[in-house]
């Protein structure tokens, strides 16, 4: 199992795991900005990748200023890579998800 940054995502792995459905943890960091020598300006690193549906899962749980900047990072994700698909979970749907399938219980 992988080191995961929070424990939404290590539930959501388990409820993942639980359907049979493949992942990765963190495979692809996507750059969004170069400076004007080229170098990584900004880059984004979406938290899981399902690799039967070719869609990238970014959770998330923060405080809302930390949401607001992950809603425009997929946005930025969207324009840079157009070819992307991407879902962004929210707290909400993370609960929502946690009392559907009992995933606290599972732990």
């Amino acid at each position: 199992m992988a080191d995961f940054a929070h424990e939404s995502e290590r539930q959501f792995a388990q409820l993942l795991d639980a359907y049979g459905i493949r992942w990765d943890y963190e495979p692809t960091t996507f750059v969004l900005e170069v400076d004007a020598k080229g170098n990584t300006a900004e880059a984004f690193t979406p938290d899981f990748y399902l690799c039967d549906f070719d869609t990238y899962v970014e959770l998330t749980t923060l405080r809302q200023p930390l949401v607001t900047k992950k809603n425009r990072k997929v946005r930025r994700l969207l324009e840079t890579h157009p070819d992307v698909t991407i879902k962004l979970l929210y707290r909400k749907d993370i609960e929502r998800l946690e009392a559907k399938y009992r995933l606290a219980d599972a732990a």
